[in-house]
């Protein structure tokens, strides 16, 4: 088994745990805080916008199961790339789309497929605005968000509608099951 690590951030990060939890090869979907300068913040911190933390999942994958290349994949499936400031229903730079990545592999590689997103006019002539940084110390959220799909099924049915329809539009199959 090889493991490595996959941070992927738009949108409310509870909302992206259940795609990648299901797929072969993932080993742990965390949901947390990323890219900011408060060590160990909490969700209130992070939504008070003064921390500079945005809301992630930190993917832990056996790369002899799964490859990188998937799990950006799917993340382009999951958010909406032409959204600078938040998704969905989140709106505010705690919700901003981001790849974040441990090495250079994974830095080309989320380089390349954003290029091949842009290029495949997709989104129209809508600019892909997801960043590509390196990564910075990831915090677990607080435990009652963690597995929030299964804790709080109605909720994360509701949010997930919210996302459904403009996910079902430009995706058609190959986005999000909700």
């Amino acid at each position: 088994m090889t493991k490595e690590r996959a941070i992927f951030a738009g949108g409310c990060f509870w909302c992206m745990v259940q795609p990648f939890e299901e797929l072969p090869g993932i080993l742990s979907v965390t949901s947390g805080y990323t890219g900011g300068t408060t060590e160990n913040p909490t969700y209130e911190d992070v939504l008070s916008h003064t921390t500079g933390h945005t809301e992630a999942v930190e993917i832990i994958f056996d790369r002899d199961q799964i490859s990188y290349e998937k799990l950006v994949a799917l993340y382009w499936t999951l958010t909406d790339p032409t959204d600078a400031f938040g998704q969905f229903e989140d709106r505010g730079d705690n919700y901003r789309p981001v790849i974040f990545y441990d090495n250079d592999v994974q830095e080309h590689t989320a380089i390349d497929s954003k290029k091949a997103l842009q290029a495949s006019g997709h989104f129209g002539d809508k600019e892909i605005v997801v960043t590509i940084e390196p990564s910075q110390p990831f915090w677990s959220a607080e435990s009652y968000h963690q597995g929030f799909y299964k804790k709080n099924p109605e909720r994360y049915a509701l949010s997930a509608r919210i996302r459904h329809d403009f996910l079902a539009q430009q995706w058609g199959d190959r986005g999000e099951k909700s």
